[in-house]
This record gives C-alpha cells, structure tokens and sequence, in this order.
C-alpha cells in the first residue's frame, strides 16, 4: 500500500465514529475502497479519494472535528501525490 496505512487507519476512525452521519460514513468508505483498489495506479487513487473527501467536506451536518479529520487527511494524500509527481 506504500505508506498509505495511516490514512486508511484515519478512515477507519471516521468509519467507526457513530456521530459521523452515513452520507459522510460512505463518501469516507468509497475513498478507502478507492485507495485499496489495485487495479489504478498509486496517484489515480488517490485522486479519486481526494475527488470524493472534497465533494462532502462542506456538508454543514458534518460534526467539526470530522471536518478537522478529512482535511488532515486529504492533505496527507495531496503530500503523497505530490511525492509521486
């Protein structure tokens, strides 16, 4: 998975957090699955799940420390794309 284990174990948190309503729940479960998916190259997908975090983060019934969450994650994605680059 190169180094992307922290950011699927940060994933995972949301995923296991019941205040985080389902809609985010599944934005944050189709960009793990996008992440995991071998069949793209590394900086495909991570693209993809910058694509889908960034399409839900201004959800105003996000909890704010969710928000926090997803954009310490989508910066540590843009970081490795950019190391791919």
């Amino acid at each position: 998975m190169k180094g992307l284990d922290k950011i699927v174990d940060m994933l995972e948190t949301i995923l296991n957090d019941r205040t985080v309503p389902r809609n985010i729940k599944n934005a944050v479960e189709d960009s793990k699955s996008a992440l995991l998916d071998e069949n793209q190259e590394l900086v495909v997908r991570i693209s993809t799940a910058i694509q889908i975090l960034d399409e839900v983060i201004n959800d105003p019934n996000m909890p704010m420390y969710t928000r926090t969450q997803i954009w310490n994650i989508v910066s540590l994605l843009e970081e490795k794309r950019r190391e791919l680059s």
